[in-house]
């Protein structure tokens, strides 16, 4: 089971999560992929997060998050125990998101979110400083994310498994060249009637 978390202002429409669905129900596991709208609220977020990942064994569930939903998987990951792939993951939202108070868009959706001063607390709250059993962990960082430094990502996540991609942007537009790899490291296997080009 794959559960992806999206990033600050996304959705469940967003082209990473479009591609991960189409994925896996090419293999045959549209039902292996879970991909809830995330509230704006850290609190509320990090409680759906965790009551979704219940409807998997830890050992089975794979975790992917994008920006935020980076931040929230490492989080559940060591919450819970579960494989994690992180991409362009924020480090330090509490800080970087506070240039975005009050009224935002959202990303692939005509809605808004409200995002108030007290959600900084609620994500430092959910803070993880270091991560334990690297191994649980694949980080895939984009050197021209325009959002985050990628050098904290790599910091962050310093004996784990990475991947840098030189230049692309924060949005990883160019994700599809990487989704194999993101899939066998969450345990999904390619199609063996796939041929690459």
């Amino acid at each position: 089971m794959i559960l992806y978390l999206h990033g600050f202002r996304s959705s469940p429409q967003s082209n990473k999560a479009q591609l991960l669905r189409d994925a896996l129900a090419a293999r045959g596991m549209a039902d292996e992929f879970l991909c809830p709208q995330l509230s704006a609220s850290p609190r509320a977020a990090a409680r759906l997060i965790e009551s979704t990942s219940r409807l998997e064994d830890p050992q089975r569930l794979a975790v992917i998050g994008s920006s935020l939903g980076g931040y929230y998987a490492t989080w559940l990951a060591e919450r819970i125990g579960c494989r994690a792939t992180l991409l362009n993951p924020a480090v330090t939202p509490y800080d970087d998101l506070r240039h975005y108070l009050g009224t935002q868009p959202v990303f692939f959706s005509s809605q808004t979110i409200e995002i108030k001063p007290g959600y900084m607390d609620e994500l430092r709250a959910l803070d993880t400083p270091a991560v334990s059993r690297r191994e649980r962990y694949f980080l895939v960082a984009a050197t021209g994310d325009e959002v985050i430094d990628w050098r904290t990502m790599v910091a962050k996540y310093a004996g784990c498994r990475q991947r840098i991609i030189e230049g692309s942007d924060h949005q990883m537009s160019d994700f599809a060249a990487c989704l194999d790899e993101v899939l066998a490291f969450c345990g999904i296997e390619e199609r063996k009637d796939q041929t690459c080009a």
